[in-house]
């Protein structure tokens, strides 16, 4: 996105790459059908960002949500807004809009080199790269580094660059998991019986740094280590960060977010010689795996007791023990820290040298608006190359 906005200035711009071909990791995205964005009016949509916000608060007001969907109908990539409110290409497919991206590009004079592995400076300065097995350098007058945080380093973004920033002198914070899932010691029974299963319609909630509980309602994946899913990703922040600091975390789940609990007990009141299992199907519903995690963390005097069993489908703690590998996570936490950059994102260190993208401290859930941030940083980061490319060359 920077090489498109620094392009269309008539800047000569090149793209190296380390993977054999671009896009990589976008395409990856892709396969759930390519979520670019989100719908939701701009008061619930920065709060995403978290510490991030104030940030995203510029960047966004200079590409929003709606500025994403004119620029993919730009590349002749129509988009409709789902019934979660999410934003997805009409064709649900990334490699057209990947496609119709290099075309533009290419029309704009952008070269593309794959295969270039970033490997620091010379000693005068210039960006050095390995191709093969030789030895690559470039000098740009202005040179953006998006190299990714640390998930799905296959895709490229493997976290090579930490140690060359360090060497600066630049702060980073330790790279950790984001949109992960998280492991539970499930019984023999609850793995062999639910494992792969999905939860549906469930009410979770944690507590953040700050101490307020957050809530959401949606639902997850019971794994063979622990679970995932989309509702889990959304409170994987604080839920890691728990995890670092005591060794575990809860997770607190309602079982029936749309029933009272005083309605609960109620009709829990009324069971007569029919087994638990049986009268929470047919009087409540509940069934197969949202019966089985109340099995699985309620302890057993209270399955008896019709008050205490309503507190507990509401209030159902799940003790989680480990996060999964970063490896694995769909996206990363940590990087360069933001009072790095200025507002051009240009690295203060070192003038001329822009940074975006996951590579930089901050995170989001998923939702849309991961890709949202990385494009509007791609947009801000091309306007700051160009504003300071225009001053330095007339001051």
């Amino acid at each position: 996105m920077a090489a498109e906005i620094a392009a269309g200035a008539g800047l000569r711009v090149a793209v190296f790459d380390h993977t054999p071909t671009p896009a990589r990791k976008l395409l990856l995205a892709g396969r759930g059908g390519l979520n670019l964005t989100h719908s939701e009016p701009p008061d619930r949509f920065l709060p995403r960002y978290g510490t991030a916000e104030p940030l995203f608060r510029r960047l966004l007001a200079g590409f929003t949500p709606d500025d994403l969907r004119g620029w993919a109908a730009g590349l002749g990539i129509e988009t409709f807004v789902g019934s979660s409110g999410r934003v997805f290409p009409v064709q649900m497919k990334a490699s057209t809009l990947v496609r119709a991206w290099l075309r533009r590009l290419d029309g704009l004079g952008v070269t593309l080199h794959g295969r270039h592995r970033w490997t620091g400076w010379t000693g005068d300065g210039a960006l050095a790269f390995r191709h093969g097995g030789e030895a690559v350098t470039a000098a740009p007058r202005a040179a953006l580094l998006a190299l990714g945080g640390a998930s799905w380093p296959r895709t490229g973004s493997d976290g090579g660059w930490v140690p060359l920033l360090e060497g600066l002198g630049v702060g980073v914070a330790p790279l950790a998991p984001s949109n992960m899932g998280f492991e539970v010691p499930w019984s023999d029974h609850l793995r062999g019986r639910f494992a792969g299963q999905p939860v549906k319609s469930v009410g979770l909630s944690a507590i953040d740094r700050s101490g307020t509980r957050r809530r959401l309602k949606g639902e997850f994946v019971i794994t063979e280590a622990g679970i995932e899913g989309g509702a889990v990703y959304a409170l994987s922040a604080p839920l890691r960060d728990a995890i670092a600091a005591e060794g575990w975390a809860t997770l607190t789940l309602d079982l029936l977010p749309d029933m009272p609990e005083a309605e609960l007990a109620r009709r829990l009141r009324r069971r007569g010689a029919e087994s638990l299992a049986t009268f929470l199907k047919k009087a409540l519903s509940l069934a197969g795996p949202r019966a089985a995690l109340l099995r699985e963390f309620a302890p057993a005097a209270e399955l008896a007791d019709p008050a205490a069993l309503a507190r507990r489908i509401k209030e159902l703690p799940v003790v989680l023990t480990g996060v999964r590998p970063i490896e694995r996570a769909i996206s990363s936490a940590g990087g360069v820290r933001l009072s790095e950059l200025d507002e051009r994102l240009m690295l203060a260190r070192r003038p001329g040298l822009f940074l975006a993208g996951e590579m930089l401290d901050w995170e989001a859930p998923t939702g849309g608006y991961l890709l949202q941030g990385c494009f509007a940083m791609g947009v801000a980061a091309g306007k700051g190359m160009v504003e300071w490319l225009e001053r330095t060359a007339t001051g």
